[in-house]
């Protein structure tokens, strides 16, 4: 089918390519200009120069993909296109928005006809070569006028629709909170191995667990990833961002009241890893001084 793209990054320009050598045909833009001549150069898509070039290239009624970072610039994109396209036109928002964020946008649409569907979309720089598990919400009539695009995207049993407009992004949210728990559980795991009364070869058991274990997982398979290129893992601060989600998680988990103790400290600890030396814990030593005279021991190599 013929559709829209619009942002090249990384991630978006890789489902391009995953879309055009599935038979589709695309129209893409970015506000990079050379981020579109070497996705088109790459794809063989056609790329425009501007979001109303962009629309005019298409056919009534279109479909186009929005894979932008979430917040300003999704909201400006989607404004852009609310005003430019027509009723029956589909837009799909394959970004990390907030759920809350797309039944809004989705409102704002419908007022000129216009159908939103939220992708949830997780696969990262390797979905190019394995697919893109998507969790999607939407009407089903929207849903249908693009499954084209997301059987392409998805592999086999990858792709959900998940039910209304806002719960595709709903289910990633919590995906990704997921994610931050098991990544801390294996960061803390690997943090004990590495302190261990034992000379362990971590990338070895890295690899080993992957093989029968019971916690055999895809990062599992990253991290021996990692270690086979870096096995010091020389070089890399342990300095995590956090994209959004994560937050999100916990904040609907105390809205609904509901105990996730997990996805809340591995976001805490994702925060903790930004700051050099914890203002908090100088607070502490200094008062641990003022009552108790306890005295800051410094070991030296």
């Amino acid at each position: 089918m013929k559709a829209g793209f619009i942002g090249l990054g990384r991630m978006g320009a890789n489902m391009v390519e995953r879309l055009t050598a599935g038979g589709h045909t695309l129209v893409v833009y970015d506000r990079d200009p050379e981020a579109v001549r070497r996705v088109t150069a790459r794809t063989g898509a056609t790329g425009v120069q501007t979001l109303a070039e962009l629309v005019e290239a298409l056919e009534p009624p279109r479909v186009v993909w929005v894979m932008v970072p979430a917040g300003d610039a999704t909201e400006s994109v989607l404004a852009t296109l609310k005003a430019s396209l027509a009723p029956g036109d589909v837009v799909v928002d394959g970004g990390n928005s907030n759920f809350r964020d797309t039944l809004r946008r989705a409102a704002s649409l419908a007022d000129r006809g216009i159908q939103l569907v939220d992708a949830g979309t997780s696969g990262g720089v390797w979905g190019l070569r394995n697919g893109y598990c998507l969790m999607v919400g939407g009407p089903p009539e929207a849903y249908a006028r693009v499954e084209p695009l997301l059987t392409t995207l998805a592999p086999p049993e990858g792709l959900l629709h998940t039910g209304p407009t806002g719960s595709g992004h709903f289910v990633k949210m919590v995906h990704n909170g997921i994610e931050y728990g098991m990544l801390a559980a294996i960061g803390e795991g690997f943090e004990v191995l590495a302190h261990a009364p034992f000379p362990l070869d971590l990338p070895a058991i890295a690899a080993v667990w992957n093989h029968g274990s019971v916690i055999r997982s895809w990062l599992l398979e990253l991290l021996e990833a990692a270690y086979r290129d870096n096995p010091g893992l020389e070089g890399i601060r342990g300095y995590v961002e956090d994209s959004g989600e994560g937050r999100w998680t916990v904040a609907e988990a105390l809205e609904e009241n509901v105990f996730a103790p997990v996805i809340t400290l591995a976001l805490l600890s994702r925060i903790r890893s930004r700051q050099d030396e914890s203002y908090g814990a100088k607070v502490v030593a200094a008062l641990r001084r003022q009552f108790g005279g306890h005295a800051v021991r410094r070991t030296t190599p």
